[in-house]
């Protein structure tokens, strides 16, 4: 029993070494992963939970397209899709740290990367889904997601701390949004389309805000910056006088 508490504690310690949380699901989504973490087969590498994430994403995007031509409750296979890329994704880095093999950078790229290429198919496949002029909701979905990923890639390099989370919503919160926006669709026909124009309204919103805090920890920084470049010249011309 104290052998399973020193581990979940260590997971813990872990999960969050180098990332700070601010959504709604934090402290259930930290344990769940703390807990899987220790499960995770040894055979099973970070890079192959980053492709079975990745494989998530492809089903969701698939499900849009099975939607549209053949029937909408293929749509439900994104639910799946969705639990299929949470565990990937979440699990992916924090399973590296767990196992002490991290590869910050490397999995830092490759993270981004693969989820930028996820979101684009998922984009792709709404697209594909939705009629006439519904479509633009799908592709400014991809656009907006773009800007948050680059916001969140901008704060780390300015605060020094990587957030994937705008506010009190992450990840975990945007695929439950999404999924439910889905079983919406399937049993009521059309609602997709504006409800998908509303979580791009409400992203657009987000994104303002938080490029906003953006901004004000960057002049921060630049003053924070200019004090101890001063401090430094002060510095010189003492050791020269």
């Amino acid at each position: 029993m104290n052998i399973n508490k020193r581990s979940m504690a260590k997971s813990l310690r872990l999960i969050s070494a180098d990332r700070q949380r601010t959504n709604i699901l934090r402290a259930w989504e930290q344990k769940t992963i703390a807990y899987l973490v220790q499960k995770v087969p040894v055979w099973i590498s970070s890079d192959g939970l980053t492709a079975i994430g990745f494989f998530g994403n492809l089903m969701v995007a698939a499900s849009f397209v099975l939607g549209a031509y053949f029937s909408r409750y293929w749509m439900l296979l994104s639910l799946l899709g969705f639990i299929i890329n949470w565990i990937g994704d979440s699990l992916d880095g924090r399973l590296a740290y767990y196992r002490n093999r991290p590869r910050k950078w490397y999995g830092f790229s490759l993270d981004v990367t693969v989820d930028w290429v996820g979101t684009i198919l998922i984009g792709t496949g709404f697209i594909i889904y939705a009629p006439g002029v519904w479509k633009f909701a799908g592709f400014f979905f991809v656009v907006l997601y773009g800007w948050e990923m680059i916001t969140a890639q901008l704060r780390y390099k300015i605060g020094g701390q990587y957030s994937i989370d705008s506010g009190i919503f992450g990840p975990t919160e945007v695929r439950l949004l999404i999924g439910s926006i889905i079983i919406l669709e399937v049993f009521i026909p059309g609602s997709i389309q504006y409800l998908a124009t509303i979580a791009c309204i409400f992203l657009l919103i987000s994104n303002l805000v938080e490029s906003r805090k953006l901004l004000k920890l960057a002049d921060e920084q630049d003053k924070a910056d200019r004090i101890l470049k001063e401090g430094e010249q002060k510095a010189r011309h003492k050791e020269h006088a």
